[in-house]
């Protein structure tokens, strides 16, 4: 899944491309309200994320833009204008949610995990995968961006879907770090044993029952991981 990030301000924009990658998303950057335009006609990216204040034409007339291509797009404006005004403004043209400047990590990568289930709503191909499918007691649903164990709801990044996925399709088999590595981070990414390891770390804490004695994600020593 692809997101424009359009924000004029180098760190953040930056900072968002770094929590989105981490998620697993593609993202593609504009620093200024023409680049956002012509980068959405030319990418034709799943989201926008949109500040307000931009250079050459402004977020809201770059939402206005937006709507006249696609009506659907998810659209989330980060802003440093708090007021309820600007607020209710953004929403009335269009735009699904509202973060005001400086944001919490977690704030945002809630706010991207509802905004990415609302595209796969609209385009049910753009999910990781199609159709759920379990894990020992773990149902796991891709087109929500979730699991449950139980009437438990567990929120998941692309990430998280793609290694679950990909253990689930090798059942009883090694997945081998390189293999997680091309298939879950891209052949692009330079690979990073610890990255791995604490990726896999969180992700258990989330989906395993006992995080202790693990049954989902296993190790396998020297070799990578493997659900039996």
């Amino acid at each position: 899944m692809k997101i424009l990030i359009a924000e004029d301000d180098a760190n953040t924009r930056r900072g968002l491309a770094q929590i989105l990658d981490g998620e697993g998303y593609e993202t593609v950057e504009a620093a200024d309200g023409r680049e956002a335009i012509a980068l959405f006609g030319s990418e034709q990216p799943d989201a926008v994320c949109l500040d307000i204040m931009m250079p050459e034409v402004s977020g809201y007339d770059v939402c206005k833009a937006i709507r006249k291509r696609d009506p659907q797009v998810p659209i989330l404006f980060i802003s440093a204008k708090s007021e309820e005004v600007d607020t209710v403004l953004g929403l009335e043209l269009g735009a699904d949610d509202f973060i005001v400047k400086p944001f919490g990590v977690k704030a945002v990568i809630a706010r991207i995990r509802a905004v990415a289930r609302r595209a796969i709503v609209e385009k049910p191909e753009r999910a990781p995968s199609r159709g759920e499918f379990a894990m020992d007691d773990l149902r796991v649903v891709p087109e929500e961006l979730r699991a449950y164990r139980g009437d438990d709801a567990i929120d998941l990044s692309l990430r998280d879907l793609r290694i679950l996925k990909l253990l689930h399709d090798r059942r009883g088999r090694a997945v081998t770090r390189d293999q997680l590595f091309d298939q879950c981070w891209g052949m692009n990414f330079l690979p990073n044993s610890r990255c791995l390891d604490q990726h896999i770390s969180q992700l258990r804490k989330r989906v395993e029952a006992d995080p202790r004695e693990p049954q989902i994600i296993k190790t396998v020593h020297g070799v990578g991981y493997r659900f039996e």
